[in-house]
């Protein structure tokens, strides 16, 4: 009952707990009761949803739960290191070895100057490709640099490879347009390769333009890392140029587009965003319309051109609208920009980058701007050739409208 409170009427629900929940329900059953109201109160971000969680104390959480009490600890004014470092206690093994609270346990510790542990939990992820390894190595090391990258595909790995009858079938099948079925068979073909048995068949894939093929192999490997392959930049000069014409990153064009289509023209997500950049129908309308691009037919979108320039003058529409920040942009592209609004004005207070990110409340939404934002990093590093990288420049700090 008072579960269903929290998710109906807040605020008269908390009011009943607090004068009567202790006659009402058991001490551990109270607790609990008191984490409900503090998630749900934590999804519409309200600052109050911390002082919820604290009085649930330790008791047993779902994943889902647990994970949203340490977000509700970072997103206060003034945040609480040692309740932050409690609350990842509280979670069970397997979650606190994720990298995320790896992370944040690390941050608590070099907040409460605890460097030795903080050091060791950074270095247990700077390894990692992801989100929280790029900012541990950052923490660690000042800069973000790529790792030793493994040796390039040979020709003759690549001519042994070419002679797996699986592969053979698949390259066949994309070549006649039957994706789906080329994908399964490609998928059934990889299974059991070693790291550079992966890498030649990424290496052909490439040769055939099939980009997401390329990318989701070579990401299999698991002790030799091709950087090359795993964030692949095809179409290089005519997308680089035309989100330079339109003032955003290029770097962090191809990040979304790796994380949106893999680099698939034909590419059509089950709610009709279509292209390199997915685009919904009405949102190219729309684009197009603002931009006077002439001629323009809903067919068009999956056209390179038409699609890139579409797709890159709505992120800087929505960069525009968004103050210029990169993390409330991307948020905005996948999650609608007035939902970026929003979010941005329940801030009481500036908050950086990183914990905006991770507490964003629609979960398709935080992984994306992570995974975006990540990708954009390992682009820049390519652009670059190899120059050391920031992504805590990148994410920058929210404010408050």
């Amino acid at each position: 009952a008072f579960s269903r409170l929290a998710r109906q009427d807040r605020d008269m629900g908390i009011g009943v707990l607090q004068s009567r929940g202790a006659e009402l329900l058991t001490p551990q059953n109270l607790q609990w009761a008191y984490t409900q109201f503090a998630l749900i109160a934590v999804l519409n971000l309200e600052d109050r949803s911390d002082a919820w969680y604290r009085q649930g104390k330790a008791v047993p959480l779902s994943d889902y739960n647990a994970a949203w009490r340490v977000r509700a600890a970072l997103r206060q004014p003034t945040i609480d290191w040692s309740w932050v470092k409690q609350t990842i206690s509280y979670m069970n093994a397997e979650q606190q070895a994720e990298t995320a609270w790896v992370y944040w346990r690390a941050r608590a510790d070099e907040a409460l100057g605890n460097k030795q542990q903080a050091q060791q939990g950074y270095q247990k992820i700077e390894h990692e490709l992801d989100f929280y390894g790029l900012l541990a190595q950052e923490r660690l090391h000042g800069k973000i640099r790529p790792g030793k990258a493994a040796a390039p595909v040979t020709s003759a790995e690549l001519k042994h490879i070419k002679q797996n009858t699986g592969l053979q079938k698949a390259v066949a099948l994309f070549g006649l347009g039957w994706r789906p079925e080329a994908v399964a068979e490609w998928g059934h073909a990889i299974r059991g390769l070693n790291d550079r048995d992966l890498m030649a068949a990424a290496a052909w894939a490439e040769q055939e333009h099939i980009y997401d093929r390329v990318i989701n192999t070579s990401s299999l490997t698991r002790h030799e890392i091709s950087y090359a392959q795993r964030y692949l930049a095809p179409f290089e000069g005519r997308v680089g140029q035309q989100a330079r014409s339109v003032g955003v990153d290029p770097a962090w064009v191809y990040g979304l587009i790796r994380q949106e289509s893999r680099f698939v023209p034909v590419a059509r997500s089950s709610v009709g965003a279509s292209g390199l950049m997915q685009l919904m129908p009405g949102t190219a309308r729309l684009v197009a319309n603002k931009i006077g691009m002439s001629g323009f037919s809903p067919g068009a979108v999956n056209d390179f051109e038409v699609n890139t320039i579409l797709g890159t003058n709505y992120l800087k529409m929505t960069m525009d609208d968004l103050a210029g920040s990169e993390v409330l942009a991307t948020a905005g592209y996948n999650a609608g920009p007035n939902r970026a609004k929003r979010w941005r004005s329940s801030l009481s207070h500036p908050m950086e980058g990183a914990i905006f990110a991770e507490t964003i409340p629609f979960t398709e939404t935080r992984l994306y701007v992570k995974h975006v934002l990540s990708n954009a990093v390992w682009y820049q590093m390519h652009f670059s050739r190899g120059q050391p990288q920031s992504l805590q420049r990148r994410l920058g700090q929210i404010s408050p409208w």
